[in-house]
């Protein structure tokens, strides 16, 4: 699976699409391991962990047959389908494809998964692919809806940044750090990992992309019933770690005194360009508040705007760099850039 070559018409043709179902199997991945990836991640686990872990007590074979999805390097190919379109709202189709995975299925991507042979649990298993598709049912359920308005405006943020990457810097700049053994190598070569396989070539097929905000990603490109090429591959990639996480310190308090600790909050994200949404993602506050602080910092000189085709980014002025480093202390006179012209 090393390397993906794709053409023109591919990649122009590619896109990225929010998945709840995406979503959810990379919770359930992430409470299966168990370990956060940052303090976000830490408070969630602490508050689903125990309820999790005994929703396996009471179902064993479930519990093994996860063991067996998730177990070595690969995630077994029927519980990560391969989203059918746009639409975020894939979960229940995509849960209904797993459950039509038949058992002769089931294991046949469980020994591929497996770190060692399958117990008898798993192998005589009834409806193994209905178990599987239950318990992602529930973690949906109890421990990604209380929270999905929060993680989708996370995921959009992601989608925005990342558009906004291949706007300015094309593919290599999109592809940069959305999964660590993914590059861009030119010529239509998308490496994908770093695995000694052939090229495969994808080219013709629909090209996903689609964030996830727990620290998970896989490939999905399942091979079509009766051999053949398939006609959608997706890449399932955690969002920007400044994202996701959570656990952001506080803004220093001389600045939040002087303008408030939540415009406060809003400047010091503006270290780099931000979209109002990804703002909003950040911050948990909402788009009308947002877009109130950024107004006044506007107004103030602080805050400077640029559109970018359809986005619009904000970033710090020197002045509201100055006051951010000083924790509180006036700025000096505001110098703008040469092509303020431009900026709107």
């Amino acid at each position: 699976m090393g390397v993906w070559q794709v053409d023109a018409d591919t990649l122009a043709g590619s896109r990225f699409v929010l998945s709840r179902l995406a979503e959810t199997t990379a919770s359930l991945k992430k409470l299966h391991q168990a370990r956060a990836a940052h303090p976000g991640e830490r408070r969630w686990l602490d508050t689903y962990l125990p309820a999790y872990r005994a929703r396996l007590a009471a179902d064993p074979v479930t519990a093994r047959l996860v063991e067996a999805a998730f177990g070595a390097a690969w995630n077994a190919d029927f519980i990560t389908p391969t989203p059918h379109g746009a639409a975020e709202d894939d979960l229940d189709e995509g849960l209904a494809r797993i459950r039509a995975t038949s058992p002769e299925g089931v294991r046949a991507d469980l020994s591929v998964s497996s770190p060692g042979p399958l117990p008898a649990q798993v192998r005589d298993a009834e409806d193994p692919a209905g178990r599987v598709a239950e318990l992602l049912a529930w973690v949906w359920r109890r421990t990604v809806l209380p929270e999905w308005p929060r993680r989708r405006r996370v995921l959009e943020a992601d989608v925005v940044a990342r558009t906004r990457q291949l706007t300015v810097g094309g593919w290599a700049a999109a592809f940069s750090g959305m999964r660590h053994t993914m590059r861009w190598r030119g010529d239509g070569r998308l490496q994908i990992n770093t695995h000694a396989y052939p090229p495969r070539d994808v080219s013709g097929a629909r090209l996903l992309f689609v964030p996830v905000t727990p620290e998970q990603g896989w490939v999905s490109c399942p091979e079509p019933p009766g051999g053949g090429r398939a006609d959608r591959y997706a890449v399932v990639y955690p969002c920007a770690a400044v994202l996701a996480d959570a656990g952001r310190p506080a803004p220093p308090q001389g600045l939040s005194a002087l303008i408030g600790a939540a415009r406060a909050h809003v400047l010091v994200l503006l270290a780099g360009p931000l979209t109002t949404t990804q703002l909003v993602a950040l911050t948990g506050q909402g788009l009308g508040s947002v877009g109130r602080h950024l107004k006044v910092l506007l107004g103030a000189g602080l805050v400077e705007r640029r559109r970018t085709g359809r986005s619009v980014l904000y970033f710090r002025t020197v002045a509201g760099d100055a006051l951010v480093g000083a924790g509180g202390g006036l700025p000096g006179p505001v110098r703008r850039p040469p092509d303020a012209g431009n900026l709107r």
